[in-house]
């Protein structure tokens, strides 16, 4: 028998909750926002296995429309457990926690606040992102997405997000795409001698 699936792949879904999410964003937070908000079966295993897939499968002259790949640590080395969009610029790509945290929980309260209804998935995941937020519990304990939108909002001015530097824009520049996508290779960590 053979069997037909609307849904979208896993690639899809992991696109399109990162597209929402708006910065780098762990495998879990793609996972619970995906359940909470969109039709699918996204699983942290499905995740885990579509980046292996993604750096196995890259071969430069095989253009793409866009592939999920690792966030970059400001050295350029592959941030573990964070996961981007190819599409984003350097600057989106680069893992910043406090402000990449604030902005999804931004982004994902205005989405919430959007719909018409709220599920109690949606509800549950809003409780737990709240935990987040400086003053965020209090905020959504109106429960209005908007408030912890704006809780959230008034928290990330208060990060300061360091500009990257432009040697590291040149750098990235020098990298070969593999390397720009899935991350520098780090050096190894050496004993020192005694």
């Amino acid at each position: 028998m053979n069997r037909l699936s609307t849904l979208p792949s896993a690639r899809d879904q992991a696109r399109r909750t990162l597209l929402l999410i708006g910065a780098p964003a762990s495998a879990r937070l793609i996972v619970d926002v995906h359940g909470a908000l969109f039709d699918g079966d996204l699983s942290t295993a499905a995740l885990a296995a579509l980046l292996r897939d993604e750096e196995r499968g890259f071969a430069e002259d095989v253009p793409a429309a866009y592939r999920i790949c690792p966030a970059l640590l400001p050295d350029l080395t592959a941030a573990r457990g964070l996961l981007t969009l190819s599409t984003w610029p350097l600057t989106g790509r680069v893992a910043a926690p406090a402000a990449d945290e604030l902005a999804a929980v931004v982004r994902i309260a205005e989405f919430i606040a959007m719909r018409e209804t709220a599920g109690q998935a949606a509800a549950a995941l809003l409780r737990k992102l709240a935990e987040g937020v400086p003053g965020g519990p209090e905020a959504y304990a109106v429960q209005n997405p908007a408030t912890l939108a704006d809780a959230a909002r008034t928290a990330l001015a208060g990060v300061a997000v360091t500009p990257l530097p432009e040697e590291t824009v040149r750098r990235w520049s020098g990298l070969e795409p593999r390397q720009q996508l899935f991350g520098a290779l780090g050096l190894p960590h050496q004993r020192g001698r005694r």
